[in-house]
């Protein structure tokens, strides 16, 4: 069985996994790989290891082969007219007073086509920048609208936990995020605390919210009144990750039960809920 290497385009940008075929590969060697988007060259990020046996059984694109000192070259140089682009980009869009914001630029290996990425407020009429650039670099160009969220991807950073941005690492797709979510997870709805990088909702938030919602279901409800080992109380807070409940007792003293201990105070004769 061959093996699979991590595989990587950017510095700070996502690892892909790629079938290393009958080549022995080690980390830091450049790689030629056939992408949606055509050739383009990759360093391997990742020793070699076993595709794992279980999770998805999808087919991996083979790499294609280890890439030549040429075309090393040649992919350092695109790099550094990816830079020049940008900056003369930029100081065209100031000059036309365009309100648009440049997030990255991309030329194809094969020199086909240069992508220039960017957000904005609404539509922009870039028409103008388009034939300043097709004229300045002698190839196709193409504006590439995209939000925030995709601006945070690309362009990476670290989040309120210390780690590099999920979207940069691992993420494909962007999962709909709502305010709900934070408060199913008991967590401050301060935006400035569940707002990533992007200003968006932070996409953990989704991580772990089916799990709050199967639990908070076997879980007394807050307010609700419930008999303990200790007498009669009421569900004042919840703490899912124990499936424990925090119970405020006649008595005003307050205490945790695992829920197997406690009885719902309507299940039991002579006390109303």
């Amino acid at each position: 069985m061959n093996k699979v290497v991590g595989v990587k385009f950017k510095n700070n940008g996502k690892v892909y996994e790629f079938d290393s075929g009958h080549f022995v590969l080690k980390k830091g060697d450049m790689v030629m790989v056939i992408t949606e988007e055509g050739p383009a060259i990759g360093c391997v990020c990742t020793e070699p290891y076993d595709p794992p046996k279980s999770g998805p059984n999808r087919p991996l694109k083979k790499v294609f082969r280890l890439a030549t000192p040429e075309e090393i070259e040649r992919y350092e140089e695109i790099c550094r007219m990816e830079e020049e682009i940008l900056h003369y980009c930029y100081r065209k869009m100031k000059e036309l007073g365009l309100a648009m914001s440049l997030v990255a630029v991309e030329r194809r290996f094969d020199g086909s086509k240069v992508v220039v990425y960017f957000t904005a407020d609404g539509r922009v009429d870039f028409r103008e920048l388009v034939k300043i650039l097709v004229r300045r670099f002698k190839t196709r160009i193409e504006m590439r609208q995209i939000g925030v969220r995709h601006q945070a991807k690309m362009v990476g950073g670290l989040g309120a936990c210390g780690r590099v941005l999920c979207c940069t690492t691992f993420i494909n797709n962007f999962a709909p995020v709502t305010i709900k979510m934070a408060k199913e997870q008991n967590l401050s709805l301060n935006p400035g605390k569940i707002s990533g990088m992007c200003g968006r909702l932070m996409c953990c938030l989704t991580f772990e919210e089916k799990f709050y919602r199967t639990v908070k279901k076997d879980l007394p409800k807050i307010g609700k009144k419930v008999m303990t080992p200790k007498g009669l109380g009421k569900v004042v807070r919840q703490n899912v990750l124990k499936k424990t409940v925090i119970v405020a007792l006649e008595d005003g003293e307050e205490m945790e039960f695992q829920t197997d201990l406690l009885q719902q105070a309507n299940d039991i004769n002579g006390i109303s809920p």
